[in-house]
């Protein structure tokens, strides 16, 4: 018998959380970045991931209070799991920037809105080592000089 509970519609489960250091530096490496004033998205759209997963850091540079850094990632993961239905599959990882610890919650949500509704309109990454191919590419002559 299954014992675990069915997850919530607005849930926020470790499926759809980034956790080892080498899933953000997947992120980092072949991700656009996204800005605002206080905050940075590195979104990594892909074509085979089945859900949007997130990441969040918010370092001791930014509030020395651990209360005051959960607050922030904490208002970070609610936004996305009310947007992560309308995002493209893939990671995505918020950088929070020194100065964000004075903003209420309502203002860090106003700076999450635009990122994240520009992360909408991403296109799936290339695989690496990949590129398109134009027509008639292979049919141009080499070039002797």
């Amino acid at each position: 018998m299954n014992t675990t509970p069915p997850v919530k519609p607005h849930a926020f489960p470790p499926s759809v959380r980034l956790h080892v250091a080498a899933e953000y530096q997947a992120v980092f490496k072949g991700a656009r970045r996204l800005t605002s004033p206080h905050m940075r998205l590195h979104a990594h759209v892909r074509a085979e991931a089945s859900v949007p997963r997130l990441g969040v850091t918010v370092s001791k540079k930014v509030d020395k209070r651990a209360v005051g850094r959960n607050r922030i990632k904490r208002v970070a993961r609610e936004f996305f799991r009310h947007e992560m239905a309308m995002l493209p599959p893939g990671d995505y990882v918020l950088l929070v920037q020194p100065g964000a610890k004075l903003l209420s919650n309502s203002e860090l949500r106003a700076q999450l809105q635009p990122l994240f509704e520009r992360a909408r309109s991403l296109k799936p990454a290339l695989s690496p080592g990949t590129m398109p191919t134009t027509p008639g590419a292979s049919e141009r002559p080499a070039s002797d000089s």
